[in-house]
C-alpha cells in the first residue's frame, strides 16, 4: 500500500563517521519511508558544537550516497534553525510555560534523580531554561515496539530546553525540525524509546499532531552498549558497501538481496521485500 504523505528521515549528529548502527537506523527508516512511496529526509543535528567533528557532516552524507540513501530535499542543518528554538523558548518563558533553573545534577541527585521545580517559583534571570510540563504523556504505541509505558515521575518532570551553556536542548529542537520537516513517522533507535513520551507532551503543547513511532533494535557490543560514535564505533566502509549493507538487511531481519554488485539494485529490491513484521521486536542485539 503506497502512502505519498508519508514522511520520515534520518537525523544523524556529526559527532564522528557512519558507523553499523547508524547504517541500521538510516536504512530502516530509508526502507520504511521508500516501501510505503513516502519521502525520505535527511537532517543534520549539528547543535551541540563541542561534541562534533570537523568534516563529519560531509562524510556522513557521502556514505548515505555510497550505500545508495538518497534523500529528498535540501539537507537540513539544525545550526541553520537557532532563531527559531529561541522565540518558542521566549514565548513560553513570556507566557511562565518556561522558567530559568541553576539547580546542579548534585542537586538534582539529592531529589532523588527527578527535578523538583523548585525554581519555578524562584523567578531567577540566568542558568538553564526548562518547559513547565503541564502535558506528562507516559506512554504511546509503537509501530515495533508495541505499548510503551515510562515511569511517572520522569513523565511529568520539567525538563531542560536550554542548557546552562546556551546550547538548545534535543528534546525541543528534534520535535520543532520534525513538525517542521511535515515528519509522519519517526525510525530511529530504541535508546530513544523512553524520551519519546517527552517529545509527545512537547507536541501536544505546540498543538502539533504527534508523528507516528518506530524504535528499531540497537546493535549492541555488549549489553546496554549500544554502537557509538562516543565508543569510538568502527566507520562502514563506503567504497566497499555492500557487505554491511546486507549485514544491515540481515540485522533488520530482512529477507537477502541478490547480490549483484550493484547497490542500487540491491537497494531496490530490499524496497520492494520490506517487511516491517519481520524486525526483531527487541529494544537491543548484540552483535557477534
Amino acid at each position: 500500500m503506497k502512502n505519498i504523505h508519508y514522511r520520515g528521515r534520518f537525523a544523524p549528529s556529526p559527532s564522528g563517521a557512519l558507523h553499523f548502527g547508524s547504517l541500521v537506523a538510516a536504512l530502516g527508516s530509508y526502507l520504511r519511508a521508500r516501501h510505503l512511496g513516502g519521502q525520505w529526509l535527511v537532517r543534520i543535528e549539528d547543535i551541540d558544537p563541542p561534541r562534533e567533528v570537523p568534516g563529519a557532516a560531509d562524510d556522513i552524507l557521502r556514505t548515505l550516497e555510497a550505500f545508495g540513501l538518497h534523500w529528498d530535499g535540501a539537507v537540513v542543518y539544525q545550526s541553520q534553525c537557532l532563531a527559531n528554538y529561541q522565540a518558542q523558548i521566549d514565548t513560553w518563558l513570556a507566557q511562565g510555560h518556561a522558567y530559568y533553573c541553576q539547580c546542579s545534577r548534585q542537586q538534582i541527585r539529592t531529589m532523588g534523580g527527578i527535578y523538583d521545580g523548585r525554581c519555578q517559583s524562584q523567578h531567577k534571570q540566568h542558568g538553564a531554561i526548562r518547559w513547565h510540563n503541564d502535558q506528562g504523556c507516559q506512554q504511546f504505541n509503537d509501530q515495533l515496539q508495541g505499548h510503551v509505558a515510562t515511569d511517572h515521575a520522569f513523565a511529568q518532570e520539567d525538563f531542560i530546553i536550554r542548557r546552562s551553556d546556551g546550547l538548545y536542548a534535543y528534546q525541543l529542537a528534534v520535535v520543532m525540525d520534525d513538525i517542521t520537516a511535515g515528519i509522519t513517522e519517526v525510525v530511529r533507535g530504541a535508546d530513544l524509546l523512553e524520551a519519546t513520551v517527552r517529545q509527545i507532551s512537547l507536541y501536544q503543547a505546540l498543538d502539533a499532531k504527534v508523528p507516528d513511532w518506530l524504535h528499531l533494535p540497537l546493535a549492541c557490543q555488549q549489553p546496554g552498549s549500544k554502537l557509538s560514535k562516543q565508543n569510538h564505533a568502527t566507520p562502514v566502509d563506503k567504497q566497499h558497501p555492500h557487505a554491511a549493507f546486507s549485514a544491515a538487511l540481515a540485522f533488520l531481519g530482512q529477507t537477502p538481496v541478490t547480490m549483484t554488485g550493484n547497490i542500487g539494485d540491491m537497494l531496490a529490491e530490499a524496497v520492494a521485500q520490506f517487511d516491517l513484521e519481520a524486525i526483531p521486536k527487541q529494544k537491543e542485539i548484540l552483535l557477534c
